[in-house]
């Protein structure tokens, strides 16, 4: 009997090895379980972070023929490629094909070379003019870390699979034909820190989980958003937001006038927005670029518009203001270029004056201006839009002190502590 037990032991063990083995060695000859064309699951790969997600376990070789195989699904959903880019998407090296960039995972070595140690770490298929779509299989790049593909002519939507692109940091696909409502998939990647949607045909609403993201950098210009801009509008950490010429309607949220020292530039231009220009904007932000022209905003302009001394690029333009132009405005020091016009401002300051001497480029054509050329005719200055408009004004000792007004103590300390380096100027149109 104890013969009989022993040998029953050894051949199960026998038969576990055995399909340890078998399951066990995958492309490449990794172990682990599940290894395919999907980025299965691999443990135990390279002795690897067992933090890192899961699919990064994936041997270099499988995620390469992995690579491959998306790539030849990609291809055949594109429809037209006037410059031939596609020519050289042929064959195993994937690494070769044009707009396609692989690195050693390690050191961030590029690399035309497919081998071991590489990567499918980008796409850059930037103004190649390809007509098709965007497929699915897109979304088992997860080492991709930019995808850019701005001026192609891409239609339909952002797939949902998109969320498990867990590397992805850049995402541009700004002037296409992309259309649907906002696409709710890139709240889920978790690396992401540049978005650019411009010059599609995205409509709807905007979700308050975007100014929540991490993101450095919102670009959605020139799509056909409407309804209000989200009231935690001032909790994103961006440097630059692009919300210009959509339908946005209703008021620029109040917590934009309590944004963080990181936000550089932020244009709202070309809109439907009603309203005040909040009160408090400048106190805490560092703006260097600031467009609310053509609107229909109202009322006077916040003394706290004094704090932005590193502002280059103020336009109101094209809007319902009214008051003074007083030297709070025209003393700002990196003041390059002031645009008021078409507003019904009833006078400005001596030093709006000087500005012209600063060399200061300074439109105020068609306001309620006494004694200057180029304004309104009177009749168009006798009723001044929004006169009853009642703007939420916060009493400031005087002088205003910038960067302190004590709005709240955990408010205060929030955006007095944030210190970030800008990300860029906007940037240029694709």
């Amino acid at each position: 009997m104890k013969n009989q037990n022993t040998i029953i032991l050894v051949f199960l063990f026998l038969i576990l090895h055995l399909a340890t083995t078998k399951a066990g060695f995958g492309v490449g000859g990794s172990v682990g379980v599940g290894v395919g064309v999907g980025g299965g699951v691999v443990w135990g790969v390279g002795g690897g972070n067992s933090n890192q997600n899961p699919k990064s376990y994936e041997s270099p070789t499988s995620k390469m023929e992995s690579a491959y195989t998306v790539l030849q699904a990609w291809k055949s959903a594109i429809t037209d490629d006037p410059l031939k880019i596609l020519d050289s998407w042929n064959g195993s090296n994937v690494c070769s094909y044009k707009g396609i960039f692989c690195a050693n995972p390690e050191n961030g070595i590029t690399s035309t070379t497919a081998s071991t140690s590489v990567v499918l770490a980008g796409i850059d298929l930037n103004h190649a003019n390809l007509e098709g779509t965007l497929v699915q299989e897109l979304s088992l790049l997860t080492d991709m870390s930019l995808l850019h593909l701005n001026s192609n002519r891409f239609s339909g939507t952002v797939p949902e699979t998109f969320k498990d692109l867990v590397s992805l940091q850049e995402l541009d696909l700004s002037n296409n034909q992309l259309s649907g409502s906002f696409p709710l998939v890139t709240l889920y990647m978790p690396s992401l820190i540049y978005l650019d949607i411009r010059f599609n045909s995205f409509s709807g609403s905007l979700p308050q989980e975007l100014f929540n993201k991490n993101l450095d950098a919102i670009f959605l210009n020139n799509n056909e958003f409407e309804g209000e801009i989200p009231t935690n509008l001032g909790n994103s950490p961006a440097s630059v937001i692009n919300l210009a010429n959509n339908k946005l309607s209703g008021n620029i949220p109040a917590s934009f006038g309590f944004m963080g020292s990181k936000i550089k530039e932020i244009l709202f231009l070309n809109n439907q927005l009603t309203g005040c220009i909040p009160e408090g904007v400048g106190l805490f932000t560092e703006m260097e670029v600031l467009d609310v022209s053509f609107n229909s905003l109202m009322g006077h302009l916040p003394d706290t518009l004094s704090c932005l001394q590193n502002i280059e690029v103020l336009n109101l333009a094209h809007n319902q203001l009214s008051g003074e132009l007083s030297d709070i405005i025209c003393s700002l020091r990196s003041l390059a270029n002031l645009t008021v016009a078409y507003n019904f401002f009833s006078g400005f300051s001596q030093q709006c004056s000087k500005l012209f001497f600063r060399n200061v480029g300074f439109d105020f054509s068609l306001n309620c201006i006494p004694g200057r050329n180029m304004q309104r005719p009177q009749p168009e200055c006798s009723m001044i839009p929004g006169g009853s408009l009642s703007c939420l004004r916060i009493p400031t000792p005087k002088p205003l002190v910038c960067g302190s007004m004590s709005v709240s103590t955990s408010e205060n300390a929030r955006f007095s502590s944030q210190s970030h380096s800008h990300f860029s100027k906007s940037q240029s149109p694709p």
